[in-house]
C-alpha cells in the first residue's frame, strides 16, 4: 500500500457517516456522559479508567522498516521493526473496525507551539473521551486551515480493535505503529491516552533535528525578566511539579523544541501525575482541573464527585489532562529566549545522589547521556516498585535516532548560550527507598529557586568524594544536614556501600558508548 492509497482511505473514513469531526469540549463531554464512558466529578472535570493498561506498553511500539527511513533509525529494543506488509494489514483492518462504529471522533490541530516548525496533525478516535484528551493536549488551532498530505501526520486510535500477534505481527493484542513514510501513527488493543501523546513526541524526535531544532524531554518555564530554565527528568520525577511556579511563567511541562531562536512548547496542555495532589503542595495543577479536562484512573466518590487523590486503588499512574490555559500564570504563545539554566532531575531509590549539585559541562554531558533515575511505579506496565533506569538523553523510550544525535546538539546549545546547569535528587534521603524518605518537596522547591535565581552561583561547595558533584554547602531555606547524603543516614557504612553500588552502575552503563570524548568519561563520571 502506497502512501497515495493510505491518504484515499483517510479520506473515505474522516467524510464517513459517523465522523464526527472537530467537536468543541461541551460538545465531547457530553458525548462521553451519553456514551457511558467516564462520569463528571464535581469540579467538571471528565473521569474516565482506561481499564486493563494504566501505564504505557513500550514492548508493543514498533516503527515500520521502510526503505525511505529505515537507515535514519537507530533500532533495537526501544525501536522494534516491523514489515511495510504487517502495517498494511494492520491499517486497512483498523480502517474497517472503524467504520462500523456508530460514531467516530476527529482532532485537527498541531504539534510545536513555533509556526515556522509546527506539525499539522489529526487524531482519528473511536472513544470521544480520548478525542477529548487529544483535544487538551494537543495545539488547538485558531482556525482550520488545509496542510497537505506530506506535512500531516494522523494518528488512528481504534483501543476495542485487537491484533493477532501470529498473523500482525505484533507481541501482543496491542500494538503502536509509527510509519514515517506514510506518516500515520496505527493504536490498538490499550486505552491508556498517553500512548497518543508519546507517539506525537517520538515522531517530532524524528522530524526536529533534520531542521537543526533539539527535541527534548522537558518541562520550561520563564521569569519576569525572561529568564528560561529547562527541567528534564522521566515520568515521576517532578518535571510538571516543579515548572509549575507561581513566579515564572509556564512555557510547557513536558516537551519542548530548542531551536535558534529559544525554546518552543511542542504540546497545548499539560498531563500532570495526581496521586496524592492537593492544594496546598500543588495549587496550580490541583485548580487546573476543571470542566473539559480529562482524570485517568483516579476513584471517584459516586455520592459527591470528589475525587480521591490518595488511592491508587486502580494505579500509581493516576494523570490529569488539562489545556495549559487552565494555569494562570503561562507564557502564550508557548514561546520563549534560550535557557539559562537547565536542571536534570532524577529520583534516586538508593538515596546517595545529593539534592543538588552543580555540574560542569563535562558532568553536564556524562549525565545526560546517562539519564539516571528510578523509574517509579505505574508510568508502565508491570512496574510495581522503584527500578534503577539509564534513559539516554532523559527519554529514550522516544528517541528514533541515534542517541548521539540529541547529545551533540544539547552540548552545542549549553556551550553556545552559556547555560548553567545542575543535577537535582528529587528520590529519596536517609536511606534507600523502603528505609528512607522521599525527598521533601518544599526543600526541592527551595533549592530550584536558588538556583534559577542565580543565589548558588558563588557559594561554597564540597565535592562528593564518590560521584565527584560540587554540592553547595548552603542553600536558602534548606537545613545544611539535608544536602549532604551521608549525613542524612544514621548508617554511614550502609550509605558508603549504596553509594559505591551505584557509581559502579553508573560506570557499567556508559560504556555503551564508545565515541564519546574521553574528556566527557574521565572528568563527567563517579570519581571511583
Amino acid at each position: 500500500m502506497n502512501s497515495v492509497n493510505v491518504q484515499i482511505e483517510l479520506h473515505e473514513l474522516l467524510n464517513g457517516r459517523n465522523a464526527q469531526v472537530q467537536l468543541s469540549v461541551s460538545q465531547l463531554v457530553e458525548k462521553v456522559i451519553k456514551r457511558g464512558e467516564g462520569v463528571l466529578t464535581s469540579t467538571g472535570a471528565v473521569s474516565v479508567s482506561t481499564g486493563k493498561y494504566t501505564g504505557r506498553s513500550p514492548k508493543d511500539k514498533f516503527i515500520v522498516k521502510e526503505a525511505s527511513t529505515a537507515h535514519k533509525i537507530d533500532w533495537g529494543n526501544v525501536n522494534q521493526p516491523i514489515s511495510e506488509k504487517h502495517f498494511d494489514n494492520l491499517y486497512t483492518k483498523v480502517l474497517e473496525h472503524l467504520k462500523e462504529k456508530e460514531e467516530i471522533f476527529v482532532f485537527k490541530g498541531y504539534a510545536g507551539a513555533d509556526q515556522r516548525s509546527r506539525v499539522p496533525i489529526q487524531v482519528i478516535n473511536e472513544f470521544a473521551w480520548h478525542n477529548l484528551f487529544a483535544q487538551q493536549l494537543f495545539i488547538r488551532p485558531t482556525e482550520i486551515d488545509s496542510p497537505s498530505q506530506d506535512e500531516q501526520f494522523t494518528i488512528v486510535s481504534a483501543p476495542t480493535f485487537n491484533a493477532n500477534p501470529a498473523i500482525d505481527g505484533t507481541n501482543s493484542e496491542t500494538f503502536i505503529v509509527v510509519s514515517f513514510e506514510k506518516r500515520v501513527i496505527l493504536i490498538g488493543g490499550t486505552e491508556y491516552a498517553g500512548e497518543m501523546k508519546k507517539s506525537i513526541f517520538s515522531i517530532m524526535n524524528y522530524l526536529l533535528p533534520e531542521q537543526d531544532i533539539l527535541p527534548m524531554h522537558c518541562s520550561a518555564n520563564v521569569s519576569e525578566e525572561g529568564d528560561v530554565a529547562l527541567f528534564f527528568g522521566l515520568s515521576g520525577t517532578g518535571k510538571t511539579t516543579l515548572s509549575a511556579d507561581p513566579n515564572r511563567k509556564l512555557i510547557g511541562d513536558d516537551e519542548h523544541g530548542w531551536s535558534n531562536n529559544g525554546v518552543f512548547n511542542m504540546e497545548g496542555g499539560c498531563y500532570a501525575k495526581c496521586v496524592d495532589l492537593s492544594r496546598e503542595k500543588e495549587p496550580q495543577i490541583f485548580d487546573a482541573i476543571t470542566f473539559g479536562s480529562v482524570l485517568e484512573n483516579v476513584v471517584i466518590d459516586e455520592k459527591t464527585g470528589l475525587a480521591d487523590y490518595k488511592d491508587v486503588s486502580l494505579t500509581e499512574n493516576t494523570r490529569a489532562a488539562y489545556p495549559i490555559d487552565a494555569i494562570d500564570n503561562i507564557m502564550l504563545p508557548s514561546v520563549a529566549g534560550h535557557p539559562d539554566t537547565i536542571v536534570f532531575l532524577t529520583a534516586d531509590a538508593f538515596g546517595v545522589l545529593p539534592p543538588i549539585s552543580k555540574l560542569s559541562k563535562e558532568q553536564a554531558m556524562y549525565h545526560f547521556l546517562s539519564g539516571y533515575t528510578s523509574k517509579l511505579a505505574g508510568t508502565e506496565r508491570g512496574i510495581t516498585s522503584p527500578q534503577v533506569t539509564f534513559s539516554t538523553c532523559f527519554g529514550s523510550p522516544f528517541l528514533p535516532l541515534d542517541a548521539s544525535r540529541y547529545a551533540d546538539m544539547l552540548g552545542e546549545k549549553i556551550e553556545k548560550h552559556n547555560a548553567k546547569v545542575f543535577l537535582v535528587n528529587t528520590g529519596w534521603t536517609g536511606g534507600e527507598y523502603g528505609i528512607g524518605q522521599r525527598m521533601n518537596l518544599s526543600y526541592t522547591r527551595a533549592m530550584v529557586k536558588a538556583a534559577l535565581n542565580g543565589e548558588l552561583e558563588n557559594v561554597e561547595t564540597i565535592k562528593d568524594v564518590i560521584f565527584g558533584l560540587d554540592i553547595p554547602l548552603h542553600v536558602p531555606g534548606v537545613p545544611d544536614d539535608v544536602l549532604i547524603p551521608e549525613r542524612t543516614w544514621p548508617d554511614k557504612e550502609a550509605y558508603h556501600a549504596k553509594a559505591f553500588v551505584l557509581a559502579s552502575k553508573f560506570n557499567e552503563n556508559f560504556k555503551k558508548f564508545t565515541s564519546v570524548s574521553e574528556e566527557i568519561v574521565k572528568l563527567g563520571g563517579p570519581l571511583v
